[in-house]
């Protein structure tokens, strides 16, 4: 009897002992993680003065049914207005002498990577525009939101921007819709399961350390299927971007019905044929985070493509064209990744826009 309870008792240490054992690593995992993403949005607000999680940022309009920004949400290096629009208050009924410019964008128009308001290229233009005119009140709209395609944009315009009587709206638009066209293609010739990419996990959007670790993940993949020669989207430049251009145009036209003057401007990307092959591993590592299937020369010609039909919409819609896409250099130097600019580069996209309306008759004679 002695020698069953001995038994038993060491059958229960034993289990103690590896309940103990499980439930530590269970809590110092936990402890790991916490601490690393304590360090990745502390590098990230040391970075770029603030560390915001999907949720924080982003809630649902009702009218537009968009993503757009929390009106009022402050954090770091980013300030939203009390309309939802990254930037300074504006008063929601336009004063008789002002001039209000709308732009019309997704990531590359909102800028969060720059280091503050200021230094966001609608800020920055519309600033320009105000030194040049001193007798002339300007404000503006950024009504650029992550992930907008041209069709959200036509909805953004439409629920949130119009009622706010735009005088210029300034389209800035490629990348978004040429990931999905090439999904869409990708799809077809059997090299991605969907067309549709979720950017963010269900952990992602409340962890930042999940979140970098999934792209990074996502990039490294992409990065050793093209040095090992997988399977590549194949297309013929041409018969690309056709839902891009009547979109687009559609865009226009009603841009058109709500404003004096409509611009468009062509897309800056950190990729040029002129890099080395290392330089452009490296231009393009956050493009085939969307587009794995691409390479190199896929993503030049199909950017191309993109930045012709956007010419052949301004010239066919009679809308004003902003050129000087690669007077920004493709540099790290004005570039943080793929597309998205540094203050560098954000001041750069700012001269490109604010120097075309400046010299435009059009602008010219609306403000006389």
């Amino acid at each position: 009897m002695q020698d069953k309870i001995q038994s038993g008792k060491n059958i229960l240490s034993t289990r103690t002992k590896w309940t103990f054992m499980i439930g530590l690593i269970i809590v110092s995992t936990i402890v790991i993680f916490l601490v690393a993403e304590l360090a990745i949005r502390f590098r990230q607000a040391e970075k770029y003065g603030a560390a915001a999680t999907v949720e924080e940022f982003y809630t649902l309009d009702p009218k537009s049914d968009l993503r757009v920004p929390r009106a009022g949400f402050s954090k770091g290096n980013i300030s939203i207005n009390s309309l939802g629009f990254r930037g300074p208050e504006i008063v929601d009924k336009k004063p008789s002498k002002a001039v209000r410019i709308a732009f019309l964008g997704a990531s590359t128009t909102i800028c969060s990577e720059v280091s503050g308001n200021n230094f966001v290229w609608p800020h920055i233009a519309t600033t320009s525009l105000s030194k040049t005119f001193p007798e002339i009140h300007f404000d503006y709209i950024n009504g650029g939101v992550s992930g907008y395609s041209v069709f959200s944009s036509f909805k953004n315009l439409k629920h949130r921007i119009a009622p706010l009587l735009p005088d210029i709206i300034v389209i800035y638009h490629a990348t978004n819709d040429m990931s999905g066209d090439l999904r869409k293609l990708a799809v077809k010739q059997g090299l991605i399961d969907d067309e549709k990419f979720r950017e963010f996990s269900w952990p992602g959007r409340y962890s930042l350390l999940w979140n970098l670790v999934e792209k990074n993940l996502t990039i490294m993949a992409a990065q050793h299927a093209n040095q090992n020669n997988h399977a590549k989207l194949t297309f013929e430049p041409d018969k690309i971007g056709a839902e891009f251009r009547a979109d687009l145009i559609k865009l226009v036209h009603l841009a058109q019905k709500k404003a004096k003057i409509v611009a468009i401007a062509t897309f800056s990307s950190h990729l040029r044929k002129e890099q080395t092959s290392a330089q452009q591993k490296s231009a393009m590592a956050s493009a085939i985070f969307y587009m794995p299937f691409m390479t190199p020369e896929g993503l030049l010609t199909s950017y191309e493509r993109y930045n012709q039909i956007i010419r052949e919409v301004a010239k066919e819609t009679g809308a004003l064209l902003i050129e000087g896409e690669s007077d920004i250099p493709g540099t790290p130097e004005y570039f943080v990744d793929s597309v998205h600019f540094n203050d560098k580069g954000s001041k750069m996209m700012a001269d490109r826009v604010s120097r075309t309306l400046i010299e435009s008759q059009a602008f010219q004679e609306f403000l006389k």
